[in-house]
């Protein structure tokens, strides 16, 4: 079996688990998990940005027009199937990252970041002053569809959870595809050298551009799992915390795991709902210390307990066969 039908595979099988599973999850529980998803689609959008040396913070500009988008397709023209609303928030994202690219992908370093900041409060700033769609209150999403069935409270929650799931199999996948691909691995390089990508016939403004995207496209998912799951949106979803947030998680799974992300995501959703109850006043606290903790002992963030080695074991199998006797090494 080849390696990106071996992906697939793996991604349905986890979906299938994880969906089983929720059947013995509390409502509760659900909730936040389904929460965490929406933010590791954005986050994994992020992780594509750090395989190439960047990092945004003006994500939020993207998790906010899918769930703008989505929402306003729900509450103004009746459109709530769940399938309908991914579709179009998602390529809403992609399609508003799409054209800010040729300006953002000139930039490196803290201009990247800066910038994209800027972007995402622009945005903010714009929204809570439209009072035609709710101003700085937002405005509410009605329940969803699921290819025209309409849920009962109870099952709602499963059903939402359910699609979440199997979004963010299908994400991970491609993701993971793409990063092992030839483009994908250009990342990498340019994140080391840009330079010497450029003088081997690469183009890090092409390939910076395309990530890019790509990061849209996750975030709109993002913005619409949320905006559904929550039944409200506001201009809050492009404020720049927001987007800093998300970074945190891009940073607790780190770049050598697609399923760290999510991982790292649901751990920061129990640490921050746990912390909100216990210390309501600090919880900001207790999740800064938690990151200075990965920072410390995991600089590679959660991903790197175990893609190291199998990054290690690959690497061998493939040094093993593009290695002739006559190359091998003197003991």
């Amino acid at each position: 079996m080849s390696a990106p039908l071996r992906t697939l595979a793996i991604a349905v099988l986890g979906a299938i688990v994880f969906i089983a599973l929720g059947w013995m999850l509390p409502l509760w529980l659900l909730f936040t998990m389904t929460k965490a998803i929406a933010f590791g689609l954005i986050a994994l959008g992020i992780v594509a940005l750090m395989r190439g040396g960047l990092v945004s913070f003006g994500q939020g500009l993207y998790y906010c027009v899918g769930a703008y988008v989505s929402g306003m397709l729900a509450s103004r023209l009746g459109i709530t199937d769940v399938f309908v609303l991914l579709i179009v928030g998602g390529l809403s994202g992609g399609l508003v990252a799409a054209l800010v690219s040729p300006l953002i992908a000139r930039y490196r370093g803290i201009f990247f970041a800066m910038l994209t900041m800027a972007l995402s409060m622009v945005l903010y700033g714009v929204l809570a002053k439209v009072t035609a769609i709710g101003g700085s209150d937002g405005f509410n999403v009605p329940q969803p569809t699921f290819l025209g069935y309409l849920p009962g409270t109870g099952s709602a929650d499963f059903a939402l959870y359910a699609v979440a799931v199997g979004v963010a199999a299908i994400s991970a996948a491609v993701c993971r595809i793409y990063f092992d691909s030839g483009p994908g691995l250009i990342s990498l390089a340019a994140r080391e050298n840009e330079l010497r990508v450029e003088y081997l016939g690469a183009s890090v403004f092409a390939l910076t551009a395309r990530n890019f995207i790509l990061a849209g496209v996750l975030a709109g998912l993002g913005g619409v799992l949320n905006g559904v799951a929550l039944g409200h949106i506001d201009p809050f979803f492009a404020y720049w915390t927001t987007s800093g947030e998300v970074v945190f998680i891009a940073v607790l799974g780190g770049y050598a795991s697609v399923v760290a992300v999510f991982g790292a995501a649901l751990v920061t959703e129990l640490v921050r709902s746990f912390a909100n109850q216990y210390f309501p006043d600090s919880w900001q606290l207790a999740l800064g210390l938690f990151l200075l903790l990965v920072i410390l002992f995991l600089p590679r963030g959660f991903g790197s307990l175990w893609a190291g080695a199998t990054g290690g074991r690959a690497a061998s199998k493939w040094r093993a066969r593009n290695t002739t006797p006559d190359e091998e090494p003197a003991e």
